[in-house]
């Protein structure tokens, strides 16, 4: 199989996808299930069809990043409010990124969120941030694993004048998020958001509103 450096890309990043679908699975499925043959069979069919797909991954033109990123006023908490979602966080409740600038300059990241209900199971994953040089602190690349050398382009789109609105989006339209400060937001305001999501080139009617209910109750 033969793939352009783009769909390369791309393709790691669907098993990087396939790989936390995998994770979760474990913690559902009993253990002796999971490493039965005929499962472990499923999911190596599983992982060479998105691996196959991907190499029909055509080139798009770059999302444009947000201008000058003031990246210590980025850090903390974002409600997500709406997503195209990857694999992990489709039945998502609760979603929350949260960012910590480091002193070597990458971001830690810390993502949780309820799976399948506000009560659900808390599932939390610490990807970390590198942010790329001379693209005013606005792109990334979003390394989920120490020992995986791909990094996930992670572009700051759009982020308002208050740094309480952002949208989070990649040159593939393949996911895109619309967070805030807050776990909810006036319809106006996520109208406009969805507006700016679809100038950059992506399909709206896929966007999935994340539930957000507060404040918790432990399950």
């Amino acid at each position: 199989m033969v793939c352009s450096p783009t769909s390369q890309s791309t393709g790691i990043e669907h098993f990087t996808a396939a790989w936390f679908s995998l994770q979760i699975m474990r913690t559902t499925i009993p253990l002796a299930k999971v490493r039965s043959l005929q499962l472990r069979r499923v999911l190596v069919l599983l992982i060479v069809g998105i691996l196959s797909s991907a190499c029909t991954t055509t080139a798009r033109q770059p999302i444009a990043a947000h201008a000058q990123l003031d990246l210590p006023r980025f850090m903390g908490d974002w409600y997500v409010i709406a997503n195209i979602p990857t694999r992990l966080e489709r039945s998502a409740h609760n979603a929350v990124e949260t960012y910590r600038l480091d002193g070597d300059g990458t971001v830690a990241t810390t993502f949780t969120f309820r799976d399948g209900a506000a009560d659900g199971p808390q599932r939390r994953y610490t990807p970390r941030g590198f942010v790329r040089p001379n693209t005013g602190n606005a792109v990334w690349g979003m390394r989920f694993f120490w020992f995986f050398p791909v990094r996930w382009e992670y572009v700051v789109a759009y982020v308002d004048e208050t740094y309480t609105q952002t949208i989070i989006a990649r040159s593939a339209r393949d996911y895109v998020w619309i967070m805030a400060r807050t776990a909810e937001i006036p319809a106006a305001e996520y109208a406009a958001l969805v507006e700016r999501v679809r100038q950059m080139g992506y399909d709206t009617s896929r966007l999935n509103r994340v539930p957000q209910q507060w404040p918790e109750t432990s399950p």
